[in-house]
């Protein structure tokens, strides 16, 4: 089983950035794909980037540019570097982890970290 927990939200104003970071626990982190979601009040929870156990990427487009994810398996932790942000970046985020292969689908993780709220200001 893996734990995920994430870190690093807060309040910016638009154009400002933030790094979110997510600590998993386990001893096979590096098996799993890990992705970032996103939700907002009242709206579904939206893929905003994976990275494979290889550390093949896929960003939605509506961050592509702005966002960049990595890992580290060594220290089992993975982070969203997020630049620019706009005020419709708001939302809950959350880390997940996948056994399989990445996908951008919320039904293929199986782990998931309780979330850390990003508001951006205008």
């Amino acid at each position: 089983q893996v734990q995920l927990g994430e870190s690093g939200g807060g309040l910016v104003q638009a154009g400002g950035s933030l790094r979110l970071s997510c600590s998993a626990s386990g001893r096979t982190f590096d098996i799993y794909s890990m992705g970032w979601f996103r939700q907002a009040p009242g709206k579904e929870r939206d893929f905003v980037v994976g990275i494979s156990r290889g550390g093949r990427t896929n960003y939605a487009d509506s961050v592509k540019g702005r966002f960049t994810i990595a890992r580290d398996n060594a220290m089992k932790t993975v982070t969203l570097q997020m630049n620019s942000l706009k005020p419709e970046d708001t939302a809950v985020y959350y880390c997940a982890a996948d056994r399989g292969t990445l996908t951008s689908s919320p039904s293929a993780y199986d782990y998931w970290g309780q979330g850390t709220q990003v508001t951006v200001s205008s």
